[in-house]
């Protein structure tokens, strides 16, 4: 699938999702961004789609709310027309110690981390299937990916990946006689975290094969390779700079 002129949701203009969102307009396509908090970062991200010639719209949601989910598939095909590739990376990545992790705080995670991509999958499946087809990509971690730990404190946020790269496999079979193709992304060191130690920083880059972070542009790089395919469906790709090898 060629993304000129498609249209494609983003749950998450942050980031990532903004160096997404320009790849994926300066190839072509419309972009309907979705944010629950965010608004500021969403509206500057759909300024610069709209500055390569593309039409851009933000979409405010609770994605661990069923039927906002559901409403903002809806409304991207109300404002867009359609809708042919579903990226699933909103994501909580906040540390909480084990001994502090409440059953709130565990379904809080596990809500928004994976429920809501299958959430948001199911919503626009029937979309994707009246137009004879489409991509869904999920972003999970290198470090469920490589049946890793490692951190301390992550431990809703390790569950819920590792659950994604499960939910990939498991749409992938479902939705292949549509020809909706599911794979997964696996970020590794892609963006320093906010507030992380100049020597956490070096850390991590001494840690990676290749010696450095890697950019939001790598991962934007493979959600359009992983949407252009035509072949490949119920894959895990990590882009990790080799992190998993050490």
């Amino acid at each position: 699938m060629q993304l000129k002129d498609r249209v494609v949701l983003l749950t998450g203009a942050k980031r990532i999702g903004a160096a997404l969102a320009k790849e994926a307009a300066a190839a072509g396509a419309d972009i309907a961004l979705s944010y629950k908090t965010s608004r500021a970062e969403a509206e500057a991200a759909a300024a610069a789609i709209c500055q390569l010639g593309r039409r851009a719209v933000c979409i405010k949601a609770d994605l661990s709310d069923a039927a906002d989910c559901r409403a903002m598939v809806d409304e991207t095909v109300r404002q867009l027309g359609r809708l042919d590739v579903l990226v699933n990376m909103a994501s909580l990545y906040a540390p909480t110690p084990f001994d502090n992790l409440t059953a709130a705080e565990f379904d809080r995670g596990l809500s928004v981390d994976l429920r809501a991509a299958f959430l948001c999958s199911s919503a626009a499946a029937p979309h994707m299937r009246a137009s004879g087809g489409g991509r869904i990509v999920n972003i999970a971690d290198w470090l469920p990916a490589s049946g890793r730990t490692r951190y301390k404190g992550f431990l809703p946020y390790y569950v819920a990946k590792g659950g994604v790269i499960a939910l990939t496999e498991a749409l992938a079979l479902e939705l292949a006689e549509h020809q909706i193709l599911v794979n997964a992304i696996a970020p590794g060191p892609i963006l320093a975290p906010d507030g992380l130690a100049d020597d956490d920083v070096k850390a991590v880059e001494e840690a990676t094969p290749l010696g450095r972070w890697g950019g939001g542009e790598e991962i934007a790089k493979a959600v359009v390779a992983l949407v252009e395919t035509d072949f490949i469906t119920g894959e895990t790709l990590r882009v990790d700079g080799g992190r998993h090898l050490q």
